[in-house]
């Protein structure tokens, strides 16, 4: 298969390969500003865990690509593997764009906004255009309901839960990594916590298994460390995460803001990333594997 070849030296296909086969699950976290990029890579470098550095694509429109720049170089001089990925890009024109002028190893083709027939097939474009450049693709089947800061809210739209049929015709576009729908959302899961159908998730991970894409989680905020164990079983390897890692760091910056020197807070910030951070890469098992 053309892309296959074109992938082979893909950092995130590479990532998440070493993850599947070695069944532990790889952070694929969210950042905002350069703190969270120090941290997460200093986190990686003392745990000696792989990691995923993810941008909305809010931080292209925001710093102009900057960030995402600043983010892989740091990736490239990091003593352990660490992959660039756009999540969540939900504008056809912004795809293109990114893999043409940014250094990204991944981007999320998100057209779930679209009825399925022409998500499909602005799926299966995308991912032809991004393979063409040696770029890997997620794509999400069914609709992971609510939202995140920094990408469409869709509380408005009623989730679906994905399917067996929507696997296939979504693995159908070439895409490399699935991030399906079982009972997870985007945002807060309230005092009742996730509902997760794991039967759902195995069956999923069944059939991709079989056609060669890896299983993503979505919707990661509050999440219980043993759902986190149970889906890592049930086959996922990439792990999204936002406030799963920035929690406590937004704890303090509200807190600290009023009374503290700006270069402290930076500082500060940075111990609060890294020590949330090692914490969630040991309980996902990406600890000492790098």
């Amino acid at each position: 298969m053309p892309s296959a070849k074109l992938l082979s030296s893909n950092k995130t296909v590479q990532i998440l390969s070493d993850a599947e086969k070695g069944g532990y699950g790889v952070l694929a976290a969210i950042v905002y500003n350069i703190e969270q990029i120090i941290a997460l890579v200093k986190a990686a470098e003392s745990t000696r865990s792989p990691l995923i550095i993810q941008v909305f694509p809010w931080a292209i429109t925001f710093s102009n690509g900057l960030l995402v720049r600043t983010a892989a170089i740091a990736a490239t001089d990091a003593s352990v593997p660490i992959a660039i990925h756009l999540d969540h890009c939900q504008s056809e024109d912004m795809v293109r764009h990114a893999a043409d002028n940014l250094p990204f190893d991944s981007i999320m083709v998100d057209m779930s906004h679209h009825e399925k027939a022409e998500n499909l097939a602005k799926t299966k474009e995308l991912v032809t255009y991004c393979h063409e450049r040696g770029i890997a693709t997620e794509a999400e089947p069914g609709r992971i309901e609510g939202g995140e800061d920094g990408i469409a809210d869709t509380a408005d739209l009623s989730g679906m839960l994905t399917t067996p049929e929507e696997v296939e015709e979504f693995i159908d576009t070439g895409v490399d990594f699935l991030a399906p729908a079982f009972g997870n959302v985007h945002g807060e899961y309230g005092k009742r916590g996730p509902v997760l159908e794991y039967d759902r998730l195995n069956s999923i991970y069944g059939y991709c298994k079989a056609r060669d894409v890896r299983v993503v989680l979505h919707g990661t905020n509050d999440f219980p460390e043993d759902d986190m164990a149970k889906c890592i079983k049930g086959g996922v390897s990439k792990i999204n995460a936002n406030k799963l890692v920035l929690d406590t760091y937004n704890e303090y910056l509200k807190a600290a803001a009023p009374t503290t020197s700006l270069t402290k807070l930076m500082e500060e910030g940075v111990d609060k990333v890294v020590e949330l951070t090692e914490l969630w890469m040991h309980r996902c098992g990406s600890a000492g594997k790098a």
